[in-house]
C-alpha cells in the first residue's frame, strides 16, 4: 500500500528529541501566530464597529459605521457577505467628494452618496476587488455600501432621501 509522504515520516523509527524539537515546535507555533493574525477574518473587523438604523422607506437598514480614518480605510475589505438588511454608513467630518474603490472587497457593492439631509445625491455600482474610482457628484459626508441591486430592487434612486436620527441631527 503506498503511503504519502507525512505517513512514511511518521513511521520513521528515528526519533528527534532535545533542542531541535522544542525549536521546531516552537517555529510552528509562531508560524501558525503569524498566520492566523495577518490572514483576514471572513468577516474582516467589521463587525465589532457601531451600528445606526436608517431608513429607505418601507425599508431598514443596519447599517456598521465607519467614521475614523482606520474604520474607513479597512470598510468592507475581506467580507465575503453580508445580510440582505444590512450595510455599511461611512462618516467624513466635512463635505467632500468622497471617491471609493473596491480594492481587497470581495463582495460586489452600490455606494449611495448622501447629503447631510439624507439626500442620495448619486449611487455607483462597484465590481469586487478593482482599483477604479467611484465619486460623489457634489460634496457630501456619507456614502452607504449596500450589497449590489439592493437600491435598485427597492426603487430607489438619486433624489431618494434616507431616514434615520443621523441626518435629523444636521
Amino acid at each position: 500500500m503506498p503511503t504519502t509522504p507525512c505517513a512514511s515520516s511518521l513511521r520513521s523509527s528515528r526519533r528527534i528529541s532535545g533542542p531541535i524539537v522544542t525549536a521546531a515546535t516552537a517555529f510552528v507555533a509562531a508560524t501558525l501566530a503569524l498566520w492566523t493574525t495577518a490572514a483576514p477574518a471572513q468577516d474582516g473587523p467589521q463587525l465589532a464597529l457601531q451600528r445606526v438604523e436608517l431608513t429607505a422607506g418601507m425599508h431598514r437598514i443596519d447599517a456598521q459605521v465607519a467614521q475614523t480614518p482606520q474604520e474607513r480605510q479597512t470598510g468592507l475589505m475581506f467580507r465575503r457577505e453580508m445580510p440582505a438588511q444590512e450595510g455599511m454608513l461611512f462618516i467624513f467630518d466635512q463635505p467632500g467628494v468622497q471617491c471609493f474603490w473596491m480594492k481587497n472587497t470581495l463582495l460586489p457593492l452600490t455606494a449611495a452618496f448622501v447629503a447631510d439631509d439624507g439626500t442620495i445625491v448619486n449611487l455607483a455600482d462597484m465590481k469586487p476587488q478593482t482599483t477604479d474610482s467611484h465619486c460623489s457628484a457634489r460634496p457630501v459626508r456619507y456614502v452607504l455600501e449596500m450589497n449590489q441591486g439592493w437600491f435598485g430592487k427597492k426603487g430607489i434612486k438619486a433624489g431618494f432621501r434616507l431616514g434615520g436620527a443621523l441626518f435629523s441631527k444636521r
